[in-house]
């Protein structure tokens, strides 16, 4: 009885410890992850004390200045107009929110379908044609776009066709900008009409923002995660996307600053990185190139024909054992036609591939044993003085 007493108390002396190690390694844990939120807080809480600095100092911010710190708000939209409420909020104006309208609404319609003609030179049939099929549609005025959102709000598809329609042109003049990029311009187009959809599904208009400037940052998060996904042979995801297009950005800027170009350790102290992770960010950002892309003016040759090739073997490597091969089979000729095969088998003289006595023995209805005797018999005529001396040179 005092044995299973005993006995008792040991397991729960070790059951208290086991809960107690436990307990101690959540809370290490826990401490752990507090320890790294805390260090992403920080980092973005310095990063929101230097745009405040900055804004306060110009008197504004432009979006591309908010997304130099906050690349990851262009992900999503509504939080991005979240934080530049909250920077109005603090008597810092975004300045150029309305940029993108104001460069779609330049004129009536057919100046704007004129600069899009004039701007593309290489436009085709298909783009004409849309271009002059969404000019029909008048442009709206702020009450307008109040208007259509209240009944949208209502339930009305008619005036949620309205509103998508009236803005195709922003999508167009948005989409002009990623010309080059890996995407048609018809295909931009259509993804930015996606993000504009998106945009009419989710704007409010008690918030007081234009649609024309809310509907902007939802096409162009369309288009840049298109190209992102569609445009590249690899693809990058769309948070790598982002940290190029903000290693390209401060790169030129540096440049302009410094007049040569910038070191690595000159943008990872400008990013915040570390030169590692700056030339990291600089391979992926690298475009594969086809091994057929041509050369030369008269493009005879192949980017493919100018590449090392470091398995290939040295061409007098190559010629050596072309007459080396020549010597084999001069010498094998003078075997008999069994030991040459026998040989050719066992040591896979034809194609590289070795047989085993009994393989051998199979193919020629002889056992294993009379397999061996046949190729010791062909190795001790190849010793012979009169062979061997053929073929030493290339073995040495």
């Amino acid at each position: 009885m005092t044995d299973l007493r005993h006995r008792r108390q040991g397991l729960q002396v070790r059951a208290e410890s086991s809960i107690e190690f436990k307990m101690k390694a959540q809370v290490k844990s826990t401490r752990a992850q507090e320890r790294n939120q805390t260090g992403l807080e920080d980092q973005l809480v310095a990063q929101a004390e230097a745009l405040i600095v900055r804004g306060k100092e110009q008197g504004s911010l432009s979006p591309d200045e908010i997304l130099e710190g906050f690349p990851d708000m262009a992900a999503e939209p509504d939080d991005l107009f979240r934080l530049f409420r909250a920077f109005e909020e603090m008597g810092i104006a975004v300045s150029d929110a309305e940029r993108e309208l104001d460069e779609a609404d330049e004129g009536d319609q057919e100046v704007a379908l004129a600069m899009e003609a004039m701007e593309m030179t290489a436009i085709d049939d298909p783009v004409r044609m849309y271009l002059k099929e969404i000019g029909r549609v008048g442009l709206l005025t702020a009450q307008e776009e109040v208007d259509l959102a209240t009944r949208i709000e209502a339930g009305d598809g008619a005036a949620r066709q309205h509103l998508t329609e009236a803005n195709l042109r922003l999508v167009v003049s948005i989409a002009r900008k990623y010309i080059g990029r890996g995407m048609s311009l018809l295909d931009l187009i259509q993804e930015g009409n996606l993000g504009l959809i998106r945009a009419v599904e989710k704007f409010d208009y008690h918030k007081g923002y234009k649609f024309s400037t809310y509907a902007t940052w939802w096409i162009r998060q369309a288009v840049t995660r298109a190209i992102a996904d569609q445009s590249r042979t690899i693809r990058v995801p769309v948070h790598m996307v982002e940290t190029i297009n903000k290693l390209v950005r401060v790169s030129r800027r540096l440049l302009q600053e410094l007049g040569r170009e910038p070191t690595d350790a000159e943008i990872a102290e400008e990013m915040g990185l570390t030169a590692e992770r700056v030339r990291e960010i600089i391979r992926v950002s690298q475009e594969p190139v086809s091994l057929e892309t041509p050369i030369g003016e008269e493009e005879d040759s192949s980017l493919g024909d100018f590449v090392e090739d470091r398995d290939a073997a040295a061409p007098p490597d190559v010629a050596s054992l072309v007459v080396l091969r020549d010597e084999m089979e001069s010498v094998l000729d003078t075997l008999t036609p069994r030991e040459r095969r026998v040989l050719q088998l066992r040591f896979g003289l034809l194609d590289g591939h070795q047989r085993t006595l009994e393989e051998v023995g199979k193919r020629f209805g002889v056992t294993r044993e009379r397999v061996r005797q046949i190729e010791a018999k062909a190795l001790r005529k190849l010793r012979h003085p009169s062979r061997s001396r053929r073929l030493r040179d290339y073995l040495e």
